[in-house]
């Protein structure tokens, strides 16, 4: 329980300085909304300062910062400019539109590479790991851009799949059809996602168990003369397991990253297409509500890592000086 505790903590304290570094550089950072609504000759000065002193805009960073921690505690997490709501209400609906895109995605490419880097290991300077390699090598030097409107224009030509979007117009609430029409418009951005992030899952998983089985506890097993798929599955597999777990917790802050591209080119209404809307108008707490977002993703996917290691390693339980 210290362990977890640590690593509890330890993601508490990433979260504050991630959140003041993201106050700071929002600051210093030229021109605001506001700046932008100064432009426009039918908004009064006098409406421009009310605004500025409603948002609290006219006070020191340090007095915002404080000001934007007191609207956090009450479930906030500031106002934005553009919306003049509530920025946690606004990060969270399209958070979910993200998370139903990014989490099958992230899910098939540990499906596919997971099975795919054993296979590869078990037969590294082969045929087979060769060509495995080569395959998730082409992938990983075609831009993302490029496969996106690649998929899109074979959608377009084929009509197998819609070309954008998140929903068709006529579809009817609440109905089975509903939630057809909702897994036919996913297929096509999931499979461009899964397919970005796979190259990376695969290596990473073809190097742990290249590890694992030139281990001398794997080379003893077979002197034992233990069948080779119980070495491979049973035994390299759980060795290989520490980098693997390390990478799932690092994959869940790229979910973010990885989708923003894909949400755009697509017309999938994520945060990902929020974030960049909200950068281009300067809205700085919708700005630093995303970023708090994807910083609680990176915590969590860690901490679900550290809870999955702690139970399957025998050492992070004992402890160094047991």
């Amino acid at each position: 329980m210290k362990y977890l505790l640590r690593r509890l903590l330890h993601s508490l304290a990433v979260l504050f300085g991630i959140s003041l570094l993201s106050f700071l550089f929002a600051g210093m950072a030229p021109g605001t909304y506001l700046d932008e609504m100064q432009l426009n000759p039918q908004i009064s000065p006098a409406t421009i300062a009310v605004l500025r002193a409603q948002y609290g805009m006219d006070r020191p960073l340090p007095v915002r910062y404080l000001r934007w921690l007191n609207s956090v505690a009450h479930g906030d997490w500031g106002y934005s400019f553009a919306y003049n709501l509530p920025v946690a209400p606004l990060i969270w609906r399209r958070a979910k539109n993200t998370l139903w895109l990014t989490l099958p995605a992230t899910l098939l490419a540990w499906l596919v590479a997971i099975p795919l880097g054993v296979f590869a290991a078990n037969q590294s300077g082969r045929w087979g790991d060769r060509i495995a390699e080569a395959g998730t090598s082409t992938i990983l030097v075609v831009p993302d851009l490029i496969l996106a409107l690649a998929l899109m224009i074979a959608a377009v030509h084929t009509r197998t799949f819609p070309a954008g979007g998140m929903s068709s117009v006529n579809v009817q609430k609440g109905r089975i059809a509903d939630i057809h029409d909702l897994l036919w418009h996913l297929t096509l951005p999931l499979i461009t996602l899964a397919l970005g992030i796979l190259p990376v899952f695969f290596r990473h998983v073809r190097a742990g168990m290249l590890e694992a089985l030139a281990s001398p506890s794997l080379q003893a097993a077979r002197a034992l003369g233990l069948p080779p798929s119980r070495i491979l599955f049973k035994h390299a597999l759980r060795l290989a397991a520490n980098p693997v777990l390390s990478l799932f917790g690092l994959s869940m802050a790229s979910l973010l990253s990885s989708s923003l591209l894909i949400e755009v080119v697509m017309s999938w209404p994520g945060l990902g297409a929020m974030l960049l809307e909200a950068i281009l108008a300067r809205d700085l707490y919708l700005v630093i509500g995303a970023v708090m977002f994807s910083t609680l993703l990176l915590l969590a996917g860690n901490l679900i890592a550290d809870l999955m290691l702690y139970t399957m390693d025998p050492r992070i339980r004992i402890g160094p000086s047991q």
